[in-house]
């Protein structure tokens, strides 16, 4: 095996522990929906922390939709 240059990270080890196995298409598309979960939902709640330390309304956000 060649030697990596650089470490992996966690995340990474633990993926690519993840995907020595062989997945089949539906596991493959369930894993990729998780993954997708899981970043939509930091990213929506530092949206929100966002939202909330700049005191926003739902009037802001119209306004921020109905520009350019």
């Amino acid at each position: 095996m060649n030697n990596l240059n650089y470490p992996l990270n966690n995340a990474q080890v633990e993926l690519m522990k993840l995907f020595s196995t062989d997945l089949s298409d539906k596991e493959l598309q369930d894993l990729k929906q998780l993954l997708s979960a899981f970043y939509a939902k930091k990213a929506i709640k530092e949206a929100d922390t966002i939202w909330d330390t700049k005191g926003l309304s739902d009037d802001d956000m119209e306004k921020l939709l109905n520009e350019g």
